[in-house]
């Protein structure tokens, strides 16, 4: 499954002394929690906040600030029904089944003459 997710972060909340420089570049470990079924009041499916050190998730200090919000504005379930339907669940087959057509209709009547 894709999922596009939007971020809205407010870099005045970064905590610098958690930046790190890196062999390209300076860097911030993140972490985000998405909820794909679910939004909140302000209609985002989630957050992002810094990352805590495996120190302080040991010690179980505070979180770290949220930093913003995240936003899923794609989602390709294609894959999943695929994956349903191959299973045989009653509900996949109902909604990948196309609407039925009806028969068509051979009833002209006698009175046509042909040719």
């Amino acid at each position: 499954m894709k999922v596009g997710i939007s971020i809205s972060l407010d870099v005045t909340k970064i905590d610098k002394a958690r930046l790190f420089r890196g062999e390209k570049g300076t860097y911030l470990d993140l972490t985000t929690f998405v909820d794909l079924d679910g939004k909140d009041q302000y209609d985002n499916n989630g957050f992002i906040s810094q990352s805590q050190t495996k120190e302080e998730r040991e010690a179980k200090a505070p979180h770290t600030p949220i930093l913003g919000n995240v936003k899923v504005f794609y989602r390709d379930d294609t894959q999943q029904r695929a994956a349903e339907y191959a299973q045989g669940t009653e509900q996949a087959r109902q909604a990948a089944a196309p609407a039925s057509i009806p028969a068509p209709v051979d009833d002209f009547g006698d009175d046509l003459i042909p040719f």
